[in-house]
């Protein structure tokens, strides 16, 4: 089992290395301890390795991509007083965007919950869920840390 986590860490880490090159490095180090802190708290079998990574990389890739659609579409509400500039019809049609980005995540989340649990007992889908949250937390931690070092 040890070693089956160890070789998932190992190529999420290269995968990630290759990447971390460009100016983005800071998101795949975060991804590389991400994988690696799911890795140590779902404790999967090696057949539900083989289920889980490959539902979580697309679940990932499509969070990525909204993200991504989210940033584009919302450029005029990054600061306040471009708002006053906005006729209301293009306030209005910001807003709507971003209630429309909303309800696309929430797809993607329902269907990759309906994904894991058709293919995951649901104990382990729940550790997958607590350890998201607990993994922002753990993130937030290390940053706060690293940041009163520097």
């Amino acid at each position: 089992m040890k070693k089956l986590s160890l070789l998932v860490v190992l190529f999420f880490s290269i995968t990630l290395y290759a990447s971390a090159q460009r100016p983005e490095n800071r998101s795949n180090e975060i991804e590389t301890y991400k994988v690696q802190y799911l890795t140590d708290k779902l404790e999967l079998s090696a057949a539900e390795a083989k289920i889980f990574w490959p539902i979580y990389k697309n679940w990932q890739a499509e969070q990525a991509a909204l993200r991504k659609e989210r940033g584009q579409k919302m450029i005029s509400f990054r600061k306040i007083e471009e708002i006053e500039a906005l006729s209301d019809v293009q306030v209005q049609s910001l807003i709507t965007n971003e209630l429309n980005i909303k309800q696309k995540a929430l797809s993607i989340d329902k269907k990759y919950y309906n994904q894991l649990k058709s293919q995951l007992p649901i104990k382990t889908v729940g550790k997958y869920y607590r350890a998201q949250e607990t993994f922002k937390k753990e993130l937030l931690n290390r940053y706060r840390n690293n940041r009163n070092r520097d």
